[in-house]
């Protein structure tokens, strides 16, 4: 099975501080790499995982708070300093396009690489990405501005071959996607070897949705039923649940219901507010409604 990774570059709220960097997060699937917004000083945090930046091919920017999009502008200056040719593709909000564009023309000037600028229109629920490995998602969330969520989810793969079954009847090498496809096999002496003899099932694919930021919603789940692991916005504590709805943000317990409900494999929690010295509490919380949720952290990587 092919590694499905993510690596938490920065968890906490709106201030950085000396626990927690704002938010960042890598998503890592067969060979490929993708950011997932870039809060201030995301790439220190990208150095320190040992991300390496020629292997980002995009960056998805979920809205335009600057916890979520200001360290863009320097990573890109990075890029252009360590030479990069490879172009980068930026999927968010229409309204960063201009604001981008200013800044490149000002602060990049010469970069050897293309910047191809997606809009999201994050009122819809749709596709927004695909390669032969992976599909991408927007997800509409309800924030204080327009914002939406993403869904990475890993495309089906073939069947394994047996071994044991390919050496026993001899099949040559040029068979074997034939077989991989749903072929059967027909010996010398016109014997037919059904395919399910020949393969065990594929890999169940994978999936990662990532949830910040956002109030509460209660229809949120049906969404992201079945995803292997939600990453959710965990803002505050059930003591703080006034400043969640005033701000827009949601509460662990909250995190941990929309995991519940759409019956996720794990529940990560982040996006912690600077308030919290010890998000023990958001745990707890969160592990009173669904058991397998976790803190996310700094340098951690999460495998899927």
């Amino acid at each position: 099975m092919e590694p499905f990774n993510i690596y938490i570059l920065g968890c906490g709220s709106a201030i950085p501080n000396r626990r927690h960097n704002t938010s960042a997060q890598v998503v890592e699937l067969r060979g490929k790499q993708f950011l997932v917004d870039c809060g201030e000083g995301t790439q220190m945090w990208l150095q320190r995982s040992h991300v390496k930046f020629n292997r980002l091919q995009a960056v998805f920017i979920s809205h335009l708070h600057g916890d979520h999009c200001f360290g863009l502008i320097g990573m890109i200056s990075t890029f252009g300093l360590l030479g990069r040719t490879a172009s980068l593709s930026v999927y968010a909000p229409a309204e960063l396009q201009p604001l981008l564009d200013a800044q490149l023309a000002l602060f990049c000037r010469g970069l050897e690489f293309s910047i191809d600028f997606h809009a999201v229109d994050t009122t819809k629920h749709q596709i927004i990405y695909e390669d032969r490995s992976l599909t991408v998602e927007s997800l509409p969330l309800e924030h204080r501005m327009p914002c939406c969520g993403f869904i990475f989810r890993e495309k089906p793969t073939l069947p394994h071959i047996r071994r044991d079954m390919i050496d026993f009847y001899h099949i040559p090498l040029s068979q074997i996607n034939n077989i991989k496809a749903g072929a059967d096999w027909i010996t010398e002496d016109g014997e037919m070897v059904e395919n399910s003899r020949l393969v065990t099932s594929a890999d169940s694919p994978r999936s990662y949705a990532y949830c910040s930021d956002t109030r509460y919603m209660a229809g949120l789940h049906e969404r992201l039923k079945g995803v292997t692991a939600l990453y959710h916005e965990s803002t505050y504590a059930d003591d703080m649940i006034a400043m969640a709805e005033k701000y827009f943000h949601s509460t662990a317990r909250q995190a941990a219901t929309v995991a519940r409900d759409a019956g996720v494999d794990r529940l990560i929690l982040g996006h912690y507010s600077s308030r919290y010295e010890d998000e023990s509490v958001l745990l707890d919380e969160a592990q009173q409604v669904f058991p397998n949720a976790q803190l996310s952290k700094e340098g951690m990587v999460i495998e899927l």
